[in-house]
């Protein structure tokens, strides 16, 4: 049997793995430093799309970690990729954040603040993790919709982990736009979706079974681990709790009660 320490490429999730809000999950500047440290490829992934990839790295170095922003692969930054390749300089309708729209723009989207008696040129109605979801733009997202405009979407977690707990997530905006188009999302850029699979593989430079993918979601990183031929370890500092365990469908190939596995493993190797 493999062990923690045998891959090439390591594939972090953030939230719940490592960080909880502003504070580093214990173990997690000891791991991710000693993989770099013997030579291991690392790469942090999330599906959350409320920061930039540059707003993650300085999170990340803030808290401990120094990391570039080309080590950062997040939700927001897949889909402007896939949309840039796909429709270039598409007109789309964002229900979603500030970093979102950030990031559409800067791959040469039109992104519509207001559609309002612009319904006909949207493209593409996109779906996100939005604090500010509400009636309006169910309404907007409607309308295009009726008219032509494909739906896709960052992720599909039910919801975030926090300190204290958890925050709905963009599942819930997807949730409500299919309820009132009768339309099914079309495409979603987060894991478990193949696109980041693809995305991530290919940032790496390494085959999915030289990588090892790190998370705390069973329905999301493990998955995705899991279905693309990966390494998986899930630890248990996030949304998922012993009494989770054994899933009947999803098993991952380590469970750890935090990344500080990883770097007593390393210490163990030296």
């Amino acid at each position: 049997m493999r062990q923690l320490t045998d891959f090439d490429g390591y594939i972090f999730d953030l939230d719940g793995t490592i960080y909880l809000g502003e504070r580093l999950i214990e173990g997690a500047r000891e791991a991710v430093l000693g993989l770099r440290a013997a030579g291991k490829r690392v790469v942090f992934l999330s599906n959350k799309p409320l920061e930039t990839r540059e707003d993650y790295a300085r999170k990340l170095t803030r808290l401990g970690i120094p990391t570039p922003a080309e080590e950062v692969i997040n939700s927001s930054w897949v889909m402007a990729r896939w949309l840039a390749n796909r429709a270039p300089g598409a007109t789309v309708y964002v229900i979603g954040e500030p970093p979102l729209l950030e990031e559409l723009r800067r791959a040469g989207l039109t992104v519509l603040d207001d559609p309002t008696g612009r319904y006909d040129e949207i493209q593409y109605v996109i779906a996100a993790f939005d604090r500010t979801f509400d009636y309006q733009k169910l309404h907007h997202a409607l309308q295009a919709i009726r008219r032509g405009a494909h739906f896709v979407a960052t992720n599909a977690d039910r919801t975030c982990p926090v300190e204290g707990g958890e925050i709905p997530d963009a599942a819930g905006v997807i949730g409500a736009i299919e309820g009132v188009t009768g339309k099914r999302v079309e495409a979603i850029m987060g894991k478990p979706s193949p696109i980041m699979v693809e995305t991530v593989l290919h940032h790496l430079g390494l085959a999915a079974s030289q990588c090892l993918m790190v998370g705390d979601r069973l329905e999301t990183d493990m998955l995705m681990g899991l279905q693309a031929g990966m390494g998986t370890a899930l630890v248990l500092t996030g949304v998922t709790r012993p009494d989770d365990l054994p899933h009947p469908e999803i098993r991952p190939h380590f469970v750890l009660d935090s990344v500080a596995a990883v770097a007593a493993a390393l210490s163990q190797r030296l």
